[in-house]
Formats: structure tokens, C-alpha cells, sequence
């Protein structure tokens, strides 16, 4: 017994003095994964199947055809329009964590050829929370892809609404959801990317409206998930385990596909292709 207790310290010990960034360890099956062995599975982890969080540019480096990406929208700023307390603060760790102005990047590049305008979630800045910028980076993706006659591309992770902007923010819905009519309307493809976490405000709106809705494996999707729910007074309402998550959802016709990373690009290229076919 004293020798297990000896080696079981020095195993832990060794790994205590690893330098920071050489593993990580899979909150799906608490498996230790060497970083470089994890970003040549696309951040998947090759023992559960677990999908990682990406950042927007491990996203874009992953999804896109190489050098084909291109930013736009780059002037558009969080301010604090209702002077919110120690919102200001908020946006600029926000900022210093993930190396953006806001939640949302955008953009226009080419999968397998296909030149596609596109929005990114980035769950470091404020949890990928939808405010009047992140708002209108959609809508400007959306109306850009309208513009060039592009299917567009959304990839969402969000806890939802900023409740920081008030009823500015909640008013995104409303705004991003005319944009999709406007995109309907031109009979281009829309296509919505669920990734973990979609849940709230942006959920109920762009979201849920896509022509095409994947996600990744295990991404939580839903509106209220079951602590809220209970908090609202709803709690006694019987819902299966499961409820918030891809199987379940896709069993129920609420997305139409659950894609691996491995998997999204050729999937969606060829929803591309036979989307845009009557384009031509």
C-alpha cells in the first residue's frame, strides 16, 4: 500500500510540474490529452469523442480553404449605451481574453471552393452573449450574402442575450430574424452550425431559423436549460435528461443533422452544391 501511495505522488507530482499548454484534460472522459495530439484531431477528443470549444480562429484555420478568409465589420465596437456598472470592465476582459472587439466575428471565405459570406461565435467574449454589435455583425453578414448572391454560414455559441444592453439587446432578435425573411426572400441557403453552448435569445431567434440546421456532438441546445427553468417555476415539468442535447433535438426535427468536426466541411459543401444548383 505504501508503495502505490508513493508512486500515485510522484505521478501527481510530475504532472503538477509540466510547464502550462503541454496537456489538457477531457471534461468528457478525464482523459489527459498532449495539446499537439488533440489539435491534430480538429480539438476532439480521440478516446469520448469530445468537441472542444474553438476559438473564431481555430474555427476559420479548421473550416475555411486556405488564405481564402477574409474579415469585414473590423470598425464596429462594444460601447456601454446605458452606462450599465462595471460593464466597461466586463468588455475589456472580455477583450484581453479573446482578442475581440465583440462576440461575433465576420466575414466572407471559400469552403472546398465555395465562397460563402460567414459569422463566428466566440464563447470567450462574454460567453458569446448577443449585444447590439454582435447583433448587427449578423445582420451585415446576412445582407452582405444577399448583396454577393452567397449562402451564408453562421456558427453559433452563446449563452444568449447581453443583459448589460437591456431591451437593446433583446432587440436583436427581432432585427436578426428580418434579416433571415430578407435572406428567405432572396432563395439563397442559410445555414445554421450549433456549437456548444446555443441556448436563450439566440436560440429563439436567427438560430432556430435556418434552412439547414447542424451540430456538433454534444452541444447544449436549447432556450432555458433545467436549473432556469426551475428557477422560473417550471421546474415541475418532466423532461428527459437529454432534452438540451443533439440526439434528442434532431429525434424531435429541430436540427436536421449532427455533424462531426471532422465531418463539417464536406457536409456542408455539399449542401452547397446542391443548394445553389438552381443558381446557375
Amino acid at each position: 500500500m505504501a508503495w502505490f501511495n508513493i508512486e500515485n505522488k510522484k505521478v501527481k507530482n510530475a504532472a503538477q510540474n509540466l510547464p502550462d499548454g503541454i496537456w489538457t484534460k477531457c471534461p468528457g472522459c478525464n482523459e489527459i490529452l498532449f495539446n499537439k495530439d488533440l489539435e491534430k484531431t480538429l480539438k476532439v477528443c480521440p478516446k469520448c469523442g469530445y468537441h472542444f470549444k474553438l476559438t473564431f480562429q481555430e474555427r476559420i484555420n479548421i473550416f475555411f480553404d486556405e488564405n481564402t478568409w477574409e474579415e469585414n465589420n473590423t470598425n464596429l465596437e462594444t460601447g456601454n449605451p446605458l452606462d450599465f456598472p462595471e460593464y466597461d470592465i466586463k468588455i475589456k476582459k472580455g477583450i484581453l481574453k479573446s482578442g475581440l472587439k465583440d462576440s461575433v466575428v465576420t466575414g466572407h471565405g471559400k469552403v472546398r471552393g465555395h465562397l460563402v459570406s460567414c459569422a463566428i461565435s466566440d464563447f470567450n467574449f462574454m460567453g458569446g452573449s448577443m449585444g447590439s454589435v454582435a447583433g448587427e455583425k449578423i445582420v451585415r453578414t446576412i445582407e452582405y450574402g444577399i448583396e454577393n448572391k452567397l449562402p451564408v454560414i453562421i456558427f453559433t455559441a452563446s449563452g444568449g442575450a447581453r443583459m448589460q444592453e437591456g431591451i437593446l439587446s433583446l432587440m436583436q432578435m427581432a432585427k436578426t430574424s428580418g434579416a433571415v425573411l430578407k435572406m428567405n426572400e432572396a432563395g439563397l441557403p442559410f445555414i445554421i452550425i450549433m456549437t456548444d453552448p446555443t441556448t436563450a435569445g439566440v436560440h429563439a431567434s436567427y438560430a432556430s431559423l435556418g434552412d439547414v440546421i447542424f451540430a456538433e456532438p454534444g452541444a447544449l441546445i436549447g432556450f432555458a436549460g433545467a436549473r432556469v427553468s426551475a428557477q422560473a417555476g417550471v421546474g415541475n415539468t418532466s423532461k428527459p435528461d437529454d432534452f438540451q442535447k443533439p440526439s434528442f433535438q434532431l429525434s424531435h426535427g429541430l436540427i436536421d443533422g449532427i455533424v462531426h468536426r471532422k465531418d463539417l466541411r464536406k457536409v456542408v459543401a455539399k449542401f452547397i452544391s446542391f443548394a445553389m444548383e438552381g443558381e446557375k
